[in-house]
Protein backbone atom coordinates (compact mmCIF):
# COMPACT_ATOMS: atom_id res chain seq x y z
CA UNK A 1 0.00 0.00 0.00
CA UNK A 2 1.25 3.46 -0.88
CA UNK A 3 0.94 5.31 2.07
CA UNK A 4 1.31 9.03 0.77
CA UNK A 5 -1.16 8.58 -2.15
CA UNK A 6 -3.64 6.75 0.09
CA UNK A 7 -3.42 9.65 2.95
CA UNK A 8 -3.90 12.16 0.14
CA UNK A 9 -7.17 10.38 -1.04
CA UNK A 10 -8.26 9.53 2.83
CA UNK A 11 -8.10 14.03 2.94
CA UNK A 12 -9.59 14.42 -0.28
CA UNK A 13 -12.96 12.10 0.35
CA UNK A 14 -13.32 12.10 3.82
CA UNK A 15 -12.20 15.46 4.65
CA UNK A 16 -12.16 18.26 2.05
CA UNK A 17 -15.28 16.73 0.54
CA UNK A 18 -17.00 14.84 3.20
CA UNK A 19 -20.34 13.85 3.20
CA UNK A 20 -22.71 14.77 6.49
CA UNK A 21 -22.28 11.63 8.72
CA UNK A 22 -25.39 11.54 9.76
CA UNK A 23 -29.39 12.30 8.75
CA UNK A 24 -30.01 16.62 9.36
CA UNK A 25 -25.82 17.91 9.35
CA UNK A 26 -24.67 19.63 6.24
CA UNK A 27 -20.91 20.12 5.02
CA UNK A 28 -19.94 23.56 4.56
CA UNK A 29 -17.12 24.91 3.46
CA UNK A 30 -15.74 28.31 3.99
CA UNK A 31 -12.95 29.48 2.80
CA UNK A 32 -9.81 27.66 4.01
CA UNK A 33 -11.98 25.38 6.47
CA UNK A 34 -14.59 22.39 6.09
CA UNK A 35 -16.97 22.08 8.92
CA UNK A 36 -19.93 20.08 9.64
CA UNK A 37 -22.49 21.56 10.82
CA UNK A 38 -25.15 19.04 12.68
CA UNK A 39 -29.27 19.31 13.33
CA UNK A 40 -28.83 19.78 16.88
CA UNK A 41 -26.19 20.40 19.73
CA UNK A 42 -26.04 16.32 19.78
CA UNK A 43 -24.97 15.30 16.38
CA UNK A 44 -21.16 15.54 15.75
CA UNK A 45 -20.14 19.37 15.12
CA UNK A 46 -17.05 20.50 13.61
CA UNK A 47 -13.89 21.12 11.56
CA UNK A 48 -12.83 18.67 9.39
CA UNK A 49 -10.35 19.95 7.28
CA UNK A 50 -8.34 23.03 7.27
CA UNK A 51 -5.47 24.47 5.13
CA UNK A 52 -4.58 27.73 7.04
CA UNK A 53 -1.28 29.60 6.86
CA UNK A 54 0.56 31.51 10.01
CA UNK A 55 -0.80 34.71 9.06
CA UNK A 56 -4.24 33.29 8.70
CA UNK A 57 -5.25 30.16 11.22
CA UNK A 58 -6.05 33.00 14.12
CA UNK A 59 -8.40 34.54 12.24
CA UNK A 60 -10.02 31.61 11.15
CA UNK A 61 -10.14 30.15 14.42
CA UNK A 62 -11.86 33.01 15.85
CA UNK A 63 -14.35 32.67 12.83
CA UNK A 64 -15.55 29.01 13.47
CA UNK A 65 -15.71 29.99 17.85
CA UNK A 66 -18.32 33.14 16.58
CA UNK A 67 -19.40 30.01 13.78
CA UNK A 68 -20.96 27.44 16.27
CA UNK A 69 -21.15 30.03 19.06
CA UNK A 70 -23.78 31.82 17.62
CA UNK A 71 -25.31 28.64 17.07
CA UNK A 72 -24.63 27.53 21.11
CA UNK A 73 -22.87 24.21 19.96
CA UNK A 74 -19.89 23.23 21.63
CA UNK A 75 -17.74 21.49 18.38
CA UNK A 76 -14.44 19.99 18.10
CA UNK A 77 -11.68 20.57 15.71
CA UNK A 78 -10.43 17.37 14.20
CA UNK A 79 -6.45 18.12 14.29
CA UNK A 80 -4.53 15.53 12.19
CA UNK A 81 -0.91 15.01 12.46
CA UNK A 82 0.45 16.54 9.34
CA UNK A 83 -2.07 19.52 9.37
CA UNK A 84 -0.70 22.70 8.57
CA UNK A 85 0.50 24.95 10.31
CA UNK A 86 2.87 22.94 12.57
CA UNK A 87 1.42 24.73 15.83
CA UNK A 88 -2.15 25.19 14.66
CA UNK A 89 -2.40 22.62 18.26
CA UNK A 90 -0.65 25.11 20.05
CA UNK A 91 -3.33 28.02 18.79
CA UNK A 92 -5.98 25.87 19.08
CA UNK A 93 -5.20 25.90 22.76
CA UNK A 94 -4.24 29.38 23.73
CA UNK A 95 -8.05 30.39 21.60
CA UNK A 96 -9.98 28.29 24.94
CA UNK A 97 -9.87 24.64 23.22
CA UNK A 98 -9.18 21.32 25.20
CA UNK A 99 -6.92 19.01 23.52
CA UNK A 100 -7.90 15.04 23.77
CA UNK A 101 -6.20 11.80 23.79
CA UNK A 102 -3.85 11.10 20.72
CA UNK A 103 -4.86 8.59 18.38
CA UNK A 104 -3.06 6.87 15.24
CA UNK A 105 -5.31 6.70 12.13
CA UNK A 106 -4.55 3.44 10.60
CA UNK A 107 -5.44 2.91 7.24
CA UNK A 108 -6.03 -0.77 5.76
CA UNK A 109 -6.31 -2.39 2.26
CA UNK A 110 -8.88 -4.67 2.85
CA UNK A 111 -7.75 -6.96 0.72
CA UNK A 112 -4.76 -7.44 2.38
CA UNK A 113 -6.36 -7.82 6.06
CA UNK A 114 -6.29 -11.05 8.01
CA UNK A 115 -10.26 -11.78 8.76
CA UNK A 116 -10.12 -15.12 9.87
CA UNK A 117 -10.88 -14.03 13.46
CA UNK A 118 -13.98 -15.30 14.39
CA UNK A 119 -15.65 -14.48 18.73
CA UNK A 120 -14.47 -16.75 21.47
CA UNK A 121 -16.33 -19.57 21.70
CA UNK A 122 -19.68 -18.71 23.85
CA UNK A 123 -19.96 -15.13 22.42
CA UNK A 124 -21.76 -14.39 19.45
CA UNK A 125 -22.10 -11.03 16.92
CA UNK A 126 -25.67 -9.79 16.83
CA UNK A 127 -26.46 -7.08 14.21
CA UNK A 128 -27.65 -3.93 15.88
CA UNK A 129 -31.02 -3.45 13.37
CA UNK A 130 -33.63 -1.66 16.27
CA UNK A 131 -34.07 -0.15 19.56
CA UNK A 132 -33.38 -3.13 21.74
CA UNK A 133 -29.89 -3.75 19.79
CA UNK A 134 -29.42 0.11 20.12
CA UNK A 135 -30.03 -0.34 23.56
CA UNK A 136 -27.68 -3.60 24.36
CA UNK A 137 -25.06 -1.67 21.73
CA UNK A 138 -25.01 1.58 24.81
CA UNK A 139 -25.12 -0.93 27.43
CA UNK A 140 -21.65 -2.85 26.15
CA UNK A 141 -20.04 1.40 25.28
CA UNK A 142 -20.72 2.29 29.18
CA UNK A 143 -19.68 -1.01 30.84
CA UNK A 144 -16.55 -1.18 28.62
CA UNK A 145 -15.36 2.86 28.26
CA UNK A 146 -17.35 4.25 31.91
CA UNK A 147 -19.47 6.97 30.35
CA UNK A 148 -22.68 7.60 29.71
CA UNK A 149 -23.91 6.33 26.33
CA UNK A 150 -27.25 8.86 25.76
CA UNK A 151 -25.19 10.76 22.95
CA UNK A 152 -24.31 7.57 21.48
CA UNK A 153 -28.08 5.85 21.59
CA UNK A 154 -29.52 9.17 19.78
CA UNK A 155 -26.66 9.28 17.12
CA UNK A 156 -27.14 5.55 16.35
CA UNK A 157 -30.94 5.36 16.48
CA UNK A 158 -31.00 8.37 14.04
CA UNK A 159 -28.34 6.41 11.36
CA UNK A 160 -30.64 3.60 11.92
CA UNK A 161 -33.81 4.90 11.42
CA UNK A 162 -32.62 7.75 8.37
CA UNK A 163 -29.58 6.40 6.43
CA UNK A 164 -29.33 2.68 7.42
CA UNK A 165 -27.34 1.71 4.23
CA UNK A 166 -24.34 4.18 5.27
CA UNK A 167 -24.08 2.65 8.69
CA UNK A 168 -23.27 -1.21 10.13
CA UNK A 169 -23.49 -1.76 14.04
CA UNK A 170 -22.82 -5.10 15.95
CA UNK A 171 -22.88 -6.37 19.48
CA UNK A 172 -21.40 -8.95 21.00
CA UNK A 173 -23.33 -11.20 23.21
CA UNK A 174 -22.33 -13.92 25.90
CA UNK A 175 -25.34 -15.47 26.59
CA UNK A 176 -27.90 -12.41 26.91
CA UNK A 177 -24.99 -10.23 28.55
CA UNK A 178 -23.22 -7.47 25.86
CA UNK A 179 -20.43 -7.77 26.85
CA UNK A 180 -18.74 -5.70 23.58
CA UNK A 181 -20.13 -3.28 20.65
CA UNK A 182 -18.45 -1.65 17.13
CA UNK A 183 -19.86 -0.11 14.54
CA UNK A 184 -19.13 1.08 11.02
CA UNK A 185 -19.67 4.27 8.50
CA UNK A 186 -19.95 3.28 5.00
CA UNK A 187 -18.90 6.59 2.96
CA UNK A 188 -20.69 6.59 -0.59
CA UNK A 189 -19.07 7.07 -3.52
CA UNK A 190 -15.81 6.76 -1.84
CA UNK A 191 -13.36 3.60 -1.26
CA UNK A 192 -13.86 4.25 2.77
CA UNK A 193 -15.37 2.79 5.48
CA UNK A 194 -14.62 4.03 9.02
CA UNK A 195 -14.65 1.01 12.41
CA UNK A 196 -15.46 2.71 15.87
CA UNK A 197 -16.31 1.75 18.91
CA UNK A 198 -15.33 -2.10 19.71
CA UNK A 199 -14.78 -1.44 23.50
CA UNK A 200 -14.85 -4.71 25.50
CA UNK A 201 -16.02 -5.03 29.22
CA UNK A 202 -13.28 -5.59 31.68
CA UNK A 203 -12.90 -9.44 32.35
CA UNK A 204 -13.81 -10.02 28.51
CA UNK A 205 -10.85 -9.02 27.40
CA UNK A 206 -7.70 -10.57 25.62
CA UNK A 207 -9.88 -12.79 23.88
CA UNK A 208 -10.02 -11.98 20.87
CA UNK A 209 -13.36 -10.20 20.56
CA UNK A 210 -12.06 -6.53 19.27
CA UNK A 211 -10.29 -8.89 16.53
CA UNK A 212 -13.93 -10.81 15.59
CA UNK A 213 -15.44 -7.40 15.37
CA UNK A 214 -12.79 -6.11 13.16
CA UNK A 215 -13.02 -8.99 10.90
CA UNK A 216 -16.89 -8.85 10.72
CA UNK A 217 -17.32 -5.48 9.62
CA UNK A 218 -14.42 -5.78 6.98
CA UNK A 219 -16.19 -8.47 5.35
CA UNK A 220 -19.46 -6.72 5.21
CA UNK A 221 -17.37 -3.47 4.13
CA UNK A 222 -16.02 -5.93 1.14
CA UNK A 223 -19.27 -7.46 0.56
CA UNK A 224 -20.50 -3.63 -0.25
CA UNK A 225 -17.23 -2.78 -2.86
CA UNK A 226 -15.31 -0.89 0.08
CA UNK A 227 -11.58 -1.30 -0.05
CA UNK A 228 -9.94 0.70 2.84
CA UNK A 229 -11.24 0.69 6.21
CA UNK A 230 -9.88 3.39 8.20
CA UNK A 231 -9.89 3.91 12.21
CA UNK A 232 -8.81 6.06 15.04
CA UNK A 233 -6.70 4.22 17.06
CA UNK A 234 -5.98 3.92 20.73
CA UNK A 235 -2.27 2.55 21.88
CA UNK A 236 -4.13 -0.75 23.22
CA UNK A 237 -5.75 -1.41 19.75
CA UNK A 238 -2.75 0.03 17.80
CA UNK A 239 -1.21 -3.51 18.30
CA UNK A 240 -3.94 -5.48 17.08
CA UNK A 241 -4.48 -3.63 14.03
CA UNK A 242 -1.23 -3.96 12.53
CA UNK A 243 -1.33 -7.09 13.59
CA UNK A 244 -4.03 -7.92 11.22
CA UNK A 245 -2.58 -5.86 8.49
CA UNK A 246 -3.22 -2.05 9.19
CA UNK A 247 -0.74 0.43 8.46
CA UNK A 248 -0.18 3.57 10.66
CA UNK A 249 -0.56 7.03 8.29
CA UNK A 250 -0.53 9.85 10.47
CA UNK A 251 -1.66 11.26 14.35
CA UNK A 252 -5.63 12.89 15.14
CA UNK A 253 -6.28 14.62 18.24
CA UNK A 254 -9.41 16.03 18.66
CA UNK A 255 -10.16 19.67 20.19
CA UNK A 256 -12.91 20.61 21.46
CA UNK A 257 -14.14 24.18 22.35
CA UNK A 258 -17.03 24.66 24.81
CA UNK A 259 -19.62 27.29 24.21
Amino acid sequence: MDHAAVLARYDQDLRRDAPPDGPGARVERVGAVVRQVGASARDWNGVLWSALDAEGADAAIAEQIAHFGGLGHAFEWKLYGHDRPADLGQRLRAAGFTAGPAETLMVGRIADLDLAARPPEGVRLSPVTDASGVDLLVAAHERAFGKDGSLLRHRVLARLLEAPDTFVAVVALAGDAPVSAARMELAPGTGFAGLWGGGTVEGWRGRGIYRALVAHRARVAADHGYRYLHVDASDRSRPILQRLGFAPLTTTTPYVYEP
